[in-house]
């Protein structure tokens, strides 16, 4: 479910919560869902529970999740976690375009270049 990279320079918690938004914009993780408790994760990924409760703490921070007292956590509505993606997207393409307009390449090739990113994907 979720693969860690300890190569990566990034802390373990803030890999958990990427992973858990990821699977949780993919479908895997549906709305309402529980999510594996505290233990559970931190037993499956061979890290330390306390990580794991930081990285759910940032998620319910981020209304990525809640908690129900005494049942555990749970994935929140998706839609919020929809809207925040595409902000952060369009702040990335706006820097891409930016990037673009100094290497001098037209707005038509750009376009085109983002045509032929949509044909692979």
């Amino acid at each position: 479910m979720i693969t860690l990279d300890y190569a990566d320079r990034r802390p373990i918690y803030e890999q958990v919560v990427e992973k858990m938004k990821e699977l949780i914009l993919l479908g895997v993780l549906e709305t309402d869902s529980q999510l594996p408790s505290v233990r559970e994760l931190a037993m499956d990924l061979s890290i330390n529970p306390n990580t794991v409760q930081r990285a759910y703490a940032e998620l319910e921070r981020q209304g990525v999740i809640y908690c129900v007292k005494g049942r555990g956590n749970f994935v929140a509505g998706v839609t919020n976690l929809r809207e925040q993606h595409r902000q952060e997207l369009v702040t990335q393409i706006s820097e891409l375009v930016a990037e673009a307009v100094k290497a001098e390449i037209s707005e038509e090739e750009f376009l085109n270049y983002v045509r032929e990113a949509y044909k692979q994907s």
